[in-house]
């Protein structure tokens, strides 16, 4: 008799040969001889309370392991509750397959439970996006749906499989199971030599340069040869996205506040891993007299938005690796000249800083933001992942908290969205148990997906977690008030005095109610030294604002 497998079990194989130790899930019928797989082939499988946190950990696993993330959910309602987190990780270009359920294929077309039409659904939002159309195909399609994760800039693919499909089995020898390390090429592209050699002409030459490190310089990996990059030719160095940590803080190439004045005052600005989206101004925040060099993964995003004068696609480390290389054995005595120009970019740096510094020192009550993340920057170690989770108090954060290492900053990315914090703690604790994980939520964005608080606890995935409560949605409350008036600034966007920290004590966590700056730090400490999933609720003025939820576009 011939060995026979079902269609879960291929998809296990599957996302074994690929690398993927756990998948995020709610049961449903559909799927679940895809767990029935994944226990044989020793894949941790993570139960949560809603699919979009299903998908937002698994971008959020990709993001910190480098592996592509992996999430499955049932049909119908299961998927569509996935496409928050799906759409999350196609706008910040990170790497998962999300699996949906889908009913028999010899139901097609007859209204079986939860059918609806996923792969149109998904299509715009995935990189790849199809239905496993034979149990003999399965694992073949979701190593395809692996390839196009990886495809240009990476981003996520979709598959739904039949439930007649997945639970039928068949002989193995008809089943193509790709082996480890054999269905994809490597996707590293090193750039066009010629635009290399002349980026390396250029920044002989600039007297005035200033870099931007973005999220594809964690993305491709290309720590060393971004710092590399920068000391070698004494070249400024701001960070966003991923890309912060890159530099620690207190290296002298490392900036932060001083970005406006640089890409206003630089002769040759060089922008690694990131589009002119609004976050850039559309490009529009760059000194038209200056020589604008941008770099990607994505060909599509060079020169978008605005014109450039040199664009490079590949792999930001292979790139900035032979570009200083080149650039080294010309530059003569031009790097050390930079002196001057590293000199003045730190006085802004400086004076910016110390503009601030009264209000992060603050003993205000309710607490001012500032004093908050001011308190969160002093609490980090070089091993705390930092996750921002909310609108108005993780602008805040964007000014003041500098992780430690690369690869140490976790945000949702441009399309905004709230309520990934606990998720995104959860794939960071499970993939990297050797690290702290810190989660700043507003009190809006945690209770978005604050229920799998309790997933947390569950699996003892320990982690701090601050709620900056001002018991509103802030950064649309300042909108509103500009626009319309003070008198009709609450309309839609003022929630209720929660007290989160007796919520994380109510399943099972560490909770604390914190009313005076004086006991930030103190209440710190104790979430840390619990062992336990935790929330330190914070209570801060909603009367301020952070400068840039002020100076958003979509207000003027």
């Amino acid at each position: 008799m011939s060995e026979t497998i079902s269609g879960g079990h291929l998809v296990a194989k599957a996302l074994k040969a690929e690398g993927v130790e756990v998948i995020y899930t709610l049961c449903g019928g559909h799927i679940i001889d895809i767990y029935d797989g994944c226990v044989d082939e020793g894949i941790e499988v993570i139960d949560v309370r809603h699919e979009q946190v299903a998908a937002h950990a698994a971008d959020g696993y990709a993001r910190i392991t480098g592996k592509p993330g992996c999430a499955v959910v049932t049909a119908g309602p299961g998927t569509t509750d996935a496409v928050t987190g799906v759409a999350n990780a196609y706008r910040a270009e990170s790497p998962m397959l999300l699996i949906g359920g889908q009913g028999a294929l010899s139901q097609h077309k007859m209204g079986s439970l939860q059918d609806l039409p996923h792969v149109d659904m998904m299509a715009p939002i995935t990189k790849f996006a199809a239905t496993v159309p034979s149990t003999e195909r399965v694992a073949d399609i979701v190593s395809m749906a692996f390839r196009e994760c990886y495809h240009g800039a990476p981003g996520p693919s979709f598959l739904e499989i039949p439930r007649d499909v997945l639970d039928a089995k068949v002989p193995i020898e008809r089943a193509r199971i790709p082996e480890t390390g054999r269905y994809r090429a490597s996707t590293r592209q090193a750039g066009d030599p010629e635009a290399i050699e002349r980026l390396a002409d250029l920044l002989a030459h600039a007297e005035k340069p200033a870099i931007l490190l973005g999220s594809q310089v964690w993305t491709c990996r290309a720590t060393d040869a971004a710092i590399d990059f920068v000391r070698t030719l004494n070249v400024p160095a701001y960070m966003n996205g991923s890309g912060r940590g890159t530099l620690a803080p207190g290296d002298p190439h490392h900036f932060q506040l001083s970005r406006r004045y640089a890409f206003t005052e630089a002769d040759l600005i060089i922008i690694v891993g990131t589009p002119f989206d609004f976050r850039m101004g559309y490009g529009k925040r760059l000194s038209p007299t200056a020589t604008v060099v941008q770099i990607d993964l994505d060909y599509r995003t060079v020169g978008k938005n605005r014109d450039i004068d040199l664009g490079i696609v590949g792999d930001a480390g292979l790139i900035l690796s032979a570009a200083a290389q080149a650039a080294s054995g010309r530059i003569g005595d031009a790097a050390a000249k930079r002196k001057a120009w590293i000199e003045e970019l730190r006085t802004v740096e400086t004076q910016a800083y110390e503009k601030r510094l009264p209000r992060q020192h603050s003993d205000a009550q309710p607490i001012d933001p500032y004093r908050l993340v001011h308190e969160i920057n002093e609490f980090l170690t070089e091993d705390t992942i930092y996750i921002g989770d909310g609108g108005d108090i993780v602008t805040f954060s964007g000014q003041v908290v500098q992780p430690k290492s690369p690869g140490h900053w976790m945000d949702p990315g441009p399309l905004g969205t709230l309520g990934v914090g606990t998720a995104f703690a959860m794939a960071a604790k499970q993939a990297r148990r050797d690290k702290e994980v810190l989660c700043l939520f507003g009190d809006g964005a945690f209770s978005l997906t604050g229920w799998d608080f309790e997933t947390m606890v569950r699996f003892d995935l320990p982690f701090i977690g601050i709620v900056g409560n001002n018991s509103s949605m802030n950064q649309i409350r300042y909108g509103q008030a500009a626009k319309y008036g003070e008198d009709r600034a609450r309309v839609g966007n003022t929630l209720g005095d929660i007290r989160y920290g007796e919520f994380a004590k109510l399943l099972g966590g560490h909770g604390e109610e914190v009313r005076d700056p004086a006991d930030i730090r103190p209440a710190l400490e104790r979430a840390r030294e619990s062992g336990k999933p935790s929330l330190i609720n914070v209570w801060v003025d909603p009367e301020v604002y952070a400068p840039g939820t002020m100076n958003q576009t979509m207000y003027k």
